[in-house]
């Protein structure tokens, strides 16, 4: 049998997540670039930690497929493409729609609660990114306030499908596509309402209706796909959005 101390994370452990989820943050916000070599010697003393940590926390954004190693050539943020992000939302929809149908069909009571609790954080976060004035963040947290919630709400979507292997493919390709989500929100190129949408997918999920509401889902998921289409190849490309805008 394993003592107690044997689960209570060590030290460097949680350096190495702190560091994990920081750069995870930057490389999602597009401060650290697509593309970009990440020098540990360098990166190290950015985010205050070890060589040995920081390697670590880099090979957890590996598995995320968030940053690619080169051998003894180090590591880089991965590239950004129009080809990969049509990859990555065709794979999120054939997924998450069969994980929303499962989730609709094995449901229940609480599911629909933990649901309902979520669209109305939600949608309040909604209310506030389109009025500066009901700010009640500060400094930018708008926008990462909505950013939690609008994942908090997708989670809760597929909660109740049994698959962990569903749910693990499915975390790896929202991470991913927060990247792209980040630019088509800050530049946008389509009107969309966005809160609609949501508002749909809830209603059908409550319904009980899996079909609309799978369909519902994968034209929200592509709707976003339709909007980086239409974004200029610099800002693809860049894969940077303002500092003002996320901060």
């Amino acid at each position: 049998m394993h003592s107690p101390q044997s689960s209570v994370p060590s030290a460097d452990a949680t350096l190495a997540q702190s560091a994990y989820l920081r750069l995870r943050s930057d490389i999602v916000d597009g401060h650290l670039a697509p593309g970009e070599k990440l020098r540990v010697e360098h990166l190290k003393d950015r985010y205050e930690v070890g060589a040995g940590t920081l390697r670590e926390a880099l090979a957890l954004l590996v598995a995320d497929a968030l940053v690619v190693q080169h051998g003894h050539r180090g590591f880089r943020v991965t590239p950004i493409s129009l080809a990969d992000f049509i990859d990555i939302t065709e794979t999120r929809v054939q997924l998450e729609t069969e994980a929303l149908r499962q989730s609709v069909a094995l449901g229940d009571d609480t599911w629909e609660a933990d649901l309902t609790s979520a669209f109305h954080l939600l949608t309040l976060a909604e209310e506030r990114l389109g009025d500066p004035a009901n700010d009640k963040t500060g400094d930018g947290g708008r926008f990462a306030q909505w950013e939690t919630r609008n994942r908090a709400f997708h989670e809760v979507l597929i909660r109740a499908c049994p698959s962990r292997w569903l749910h693990h493919f499915l975390a790896i390709l929202y991470r991913q596509s927060e990247r792209y989500r980040r630019l088509s929100i800050t530049h946008r190129p389509v009107p969309r309402d966005v809160h609609e949408e949501h508002q749909a997918i809830f209603d059908a999920c409550l319904a009980r209706d899996a079909d609309k509401a799978a369909a519902l889902l994968a034209a929200h998921i592509r709707k976003t796909l339709e909007a980086v289409r239409e974004l200029p190849d610099a800002v693809i490309n860049a894969g940077t959005v303002p500092l003002a805008t996320v901060r």
